[in-house]
């Protein structure tokens, strides 16, 4: 499993769906909960909780497009780190499998990928997992 450090400021290749004019992001670990992570902007007020999928959702292993992963910029045989967002309400707290972050530790390059097709639910609850 790859891993952030504790506040590292990550540059994605394509403005992501919805949030297309904030382009400054920060990954920041979330101390108590290893695996976690806050997702923040320093000129929006943005912030998303990401899961690492390695270790919140095992098995988990969504088509990485080629053209994604050389826009990452990832040496051949160097894995990426995929995250997942993380939604949480009063009675549930479920995960975005269609549209996973796949981060570059090395370079902090990271992209939003959509997937195509039913296979992966915009809204899986975490606790089935």
């Amino acid at each position: 499993m790859n891993s952030v450090l504790s506040s590292t400021p990550v540059t994605f290749t394509a403005p992501m769906p919805g949030l297309e004019t904030v382009h400054d992001f920060a990954l920041r670990n979330i101390d108590s909960a290893p695996g976690l992570f806050a997702l923040e902007s320093g000129s929006a007020r943005v912030r998303l909780f990401l899961a690492d999928a390695a270790v919140f959702v095992p098995g988990y292993n969504p088509p990485l497009p080629p053209a994604a992963l050389e826009a990452l910029e990832l040496g051949h045989g160097d894995a990426p780190q995929v995250l997942v967002v993380v939604n949480h309400s009063p009675t549930a707290t479920s995960v975005n499998l269609m549209a996973p972050i796949v981060l570059n530790p090395a370079t902090r390059r990271c992209t939003q990928l959509v997937l195509d097709g039913k296979e992966y639910p915009l809204r899986a609850d975490l606790g089935s997992l």
